[in-house]
């Protein structure tokens, strides 16, 4: 019969006659206990319903056994695929994620920090707003390691995972081009983040090794959602609308590069009702591969960013952190994959992701 109330270890020692030291060395895994009274001790922990209290490990080994996790966007679905990741580090090596949310907001990530720093996390996995580094700067001083993802802060030296969004769409503009695209568009967020300024840098090279001119009319910029608004970070709605524009200026022929595919989702919808085909008189290709790419008609071709390896190796670097290491900042940055569906002249089969 399970004890009342909360099994501590001199519930366990009591039971079995030993003392409440003897009980944490053998659960912890010393070797002053024998293994037979180990597993006797084990068992009773067991049928009692025993759960290590984390609040007085942490304060035994001076470690929280917490990560802390700062995002941007709750609805953004890379992340979903990220955190995912990092949880199921966190797991293994037998820590607790805390999540934190800015909305893109500066204020809100100071906070955030702050917020980590009281509660003595271990470390920090972050996506940063990219308003200034002075807040991590002080946690990192702290002791606490930090790992950026997918945006870099300049002056602040630490590990670096992210997407290479340049390869990603210089890699699908080329495509473009190289399927015949006489003239080549591209749809991306007007924001001042480096992973949407990677993309254009990408799209550019593109259209140099190929020996077109970047004109003034072929960057179509869509703004993000007003601020303090918690919404998706894209919104098809906003692509829809610059889309209407675009489409009544495309040539057959032509080929668009979005920065989303919530901004592929409103372009088909403009195109569609400009009786325009997609891809025979337009190719379009999106970014991100979600879930409902391969289903829509055409199949929509996507850049695929690495989001759960990106997770995974950030959580890596970060407990090689904590156990001590003491390189240099490692930056990487994964590659995407293109998958070049029907919109972009490629095979038309839904697939599964």
């Amino acid at each position: 019969m399970r004890a009342a109330g909360r099994v501590t270890l001199k519930t366990i020692a009591d039971s079995l006659g030993v003392s409440a030291k003897t009980v944490s060395r053998a659960l912890t895994g010393k070797d002053s206990v024998g293994e037979e009274l180990r597993t006797r001790i084990r068992a009773e922990a067991d049928r009692l319903g025993y759960v290590p209290n984390s609040m007085a490990r942490s304060l035994v080994s001076g470690a929280a056994m917490t990560l802390g996790m700062v995002i941007t966007h709750p609805a953004n679905p890379f992340y979903a695929l990220l955190i995912s990741a990092v949880e199921e580090r966190c797991r293994a090596n037998g820590y607790s994620l805390l999540l934190m949310v800015t909305e893109e907001d500066p204020e809100t990530e100071r906070e955030a920090a702050e917020a980590l720093l009281r509660w003595g996390v271990d470390g920090a996995v972050v996506i940063p707003v990219q308003a200034g580094a002075a807040h991590w700067q002080r946690l990192q001083d702290s002791g606490v390691p930090i790992v950026l993802v997918n945006r870099g802060l300049e002056g602040l030296n630490c590990d670096f995972v992210g997407v290479d969004h340049e390869r990603g769409a210089y890699e699908a503009a080329s495509h473009l081009l190289d399927h015949g695209a006489a003239t080549l568009h591209l749809m991306e967020e007007d924001v001042p983040y480096s992973s949407a300024a990677d993309r254009r840098a990408g799209f550019h090279r593109a259209l140099a090794e190929h020996g077109l001119p970047v004109q003034e009319d072929t960057v179509t910029l869509v703004p993000p959602p007003a601020p303090g608004r918690r919404a998706t970070p894209w919104e098809p709605g906003a692509a829809y609308r610059h889309a209407q524009q675009l489409a009544s200026r495309l040539e057959p022929g032509s080929a668009v590069l979005t920065g989303s595919d919530y901004f592929a989702l409103g372009l088909y919808r403009a195109l569609t009702e400009k009786g325009i085909d997609v891809p025979t008189q337009v190719a379009v290709i999106g970014h991100g591969d979600l879930p409902f790419a391969a289903y829509l008609q055409p199949a929509l071709a996507s850049v695929r960013p690495p989001a759960a390896e990106i997770g995974a190796r950030a959580a890596d670097l970060l407990f090689e952190r904590i156990q001590g290491s003491t390189a240099p900042a490692t930056t990487l940055y994964l590659p995407p994959e293109l998958k070049a569906r029907a919109s972009a002249g490629g095979d038309d089969r839904h697939e599964a992701n």
